[in-house]
């Protein structure tokens, strides 16, 4: 698939500088530059690579103003970085629309229905009384439990379970062995020490633009709704426990683990290997450190944390300096003791 430098520039909103009808078929990072690739530059620490690159278009902010000759065309545009993450979806959305029909075998209850330009990959299950939308892509061995809904243009890539009645939006990419609506880990103790199986009777609710990694788990709510907001970005291998709510566009990190019935606000940057406990609230724009533990409700709005238990950003950078000057201080008090241990037994001394 080939794109004229105009086109590019037609779709990203910028200017062409150079050869507006060169062609390109690829991608690829400024160093690593090819004859038909196009890369782009916003961070200034590579700009030395847009001298030498072999890319044939590069795209750069508005203000680049080159300090050598650059044989690539430009393309000049407001921002480098999210500009070339909206050619990348363009194309993202340009392949996947080649991916049409239904493989053999793949099964689909008579009561499901399926809406236009859809993909049915081979070994893939759609249950009954399911709502398929526009445009939508199910991968090889998919399984969609009954009466679940997906919404247009979402992409559901090879080996995704999604149980009983979840309901998906629109524009969602769901990345390989991932699992919707399993049962929430809920068992009540017994007076003889065992366990006894709470039935799982919610669902899992995806809203729109929501993107899941690969082999992430979130589980269905014991009644109502696990809810991930529109726009919410989950990395691989994330742990989404029953009833928990995800605010939009909030960004999760890989090896992460939300308790159940907690709320996370909006907007919120959680890196990875975090655990947060069950039935507490997260304010909106929380960002929070990796492998941090968050024991305990956070109420301020844009509150930075780090560490486990997590305490505010700073002052856990200031308890790391003391912590590392704990040996150096021991030593110290050791010191202290000795001298003292000989202070008094030179007293003692005296005193006879």
């Amino acid at each position: 698939m080939e794109f004229s430098a105009g086109q590019i520039a037609a779709l990203v909103q910028g200017e062409v500088v150079g050869n507006s009808n060169i062609l390109i078929s690829n991608v690829a990072r400024i160093e690593d530059g090819a004859e038909g690739c196009i890369s782009f530059l916003a961070n200034p620490k590579y700009e030395p690579y847009i001298y030498s690159t072999r890319s044939s278009v590069v795209m750069v902010s508005g203000s680049f103003e080159p300090r050598q000759p650059v044989a690539a065309t430009l393309i000049r545009v407001k921002d480098p970085y999210t500009s070339f993450t909206l050619l990348l979806e363009e194309y993202q959305r340009l392949t996947s629309l080649q991916k049409r029909g239904t493989e053999e075998p793949a099964f689909m209850a008579k009561t499901a229905q399926a809406g236009e330009n859809c993909y049915r990959g081979a070994f893939s299950y759609v249950g009954e009384n399911c709502k398929i939308g526009d445009n939508v892509k199910i991968y090889p061995q998919v399984y969609i439990g009954d009466n679940v809904e997906i919404g247009d243009n979402t992409i559901l890539y090879p080996g995704v379970k999604i149980y009983s009645g979840c309901k998906i939006g629109r524009y969602c990419t769901i990345a390989a062995g991932t699992v919707i609506g399993s049962d929430g880990f809920g068992f009540a103790p017994q007076a003889d020490g065992s366990y006894k199986n709470i039935p799982q009777l919610g669902i899992v609710i995806l809203e729109d633009h929501v993107d899941i990694g690969a082999n992430t788990t979130i589980d269905r709510a014991t009644m109502g709704a696990t809810i991930i907001r529109k726009g919410v970005k989950l990395d691989n291998l994330i742990q989404v426990a029953h009833n928990v709510e995800i605010g939009e566009n909030t960004v999760m990190a890989a090896q992460s683990g939300i308790s159940g019935s907690t709320k996370v606000g909006k907007n919120c940057i959680i890196a990875g290997q975090v655990g947060v406990v069950g039935h507490i609230k997260i304010a909106d724009r929380t960002s929070v450190g990796a492998q941090s533990g968050i024991s305990k409700a956070v109420l301020k709005e844009g509150t930075a944390l780090f560490g486990s238990p997590a305490i505010e950003y700073n002052d856990q950078l200031k308890s790391i300096i003391v912590y590392r000057k704990l040996p150096q201080m021991l030593r110290r008090i050791e010191q202290m003791e000795k001298q003292l241990l000989q202070l008094e037994s030179k007293s003692n001394t005296d005193s006879q």
